[in-house]
């Protein structure tokens, strides 16, 4: 007796081994530990903050209060963080 569908019995016995290939459990991973305290005491992440980083949030910021977007937002940053 001749298979016409080799391909069917090596799925087959694929099929039947695919349990015992299953990836073991793993526990967890362990919460990481507690960050350092960031510079801005309101900033709603826990990485301290360059003093490039809090600058660029500042005219942000600003830039948002003044209600600027497109070509006068990018203006106004560009001066805001040259400033001193």
């Amino acid at each position: 007796m001749t298979r016409k569908h080799p391909l069917s019995a090596i799925l087959a016995a694929a099929l039947l081994c695919a349990p015992g290939l299953a990836l073991p459990d793993t526990p967890p991973p362990a919460p990481a530990a507690s960050a350092p305290e960031p510079t801005d005491p309101t900033a709603p992440h826990s990485r301290k903050l360059s003093p490039q980083n809090i600058k660029m949030k500042n005219c942000s910021k600003e830039a948002r209060d003044k209600g600027l977007k497109g070509a006068d937002r990018k203006s106004f940053m560009s001066t805001c963080l040259k400033s001193g």
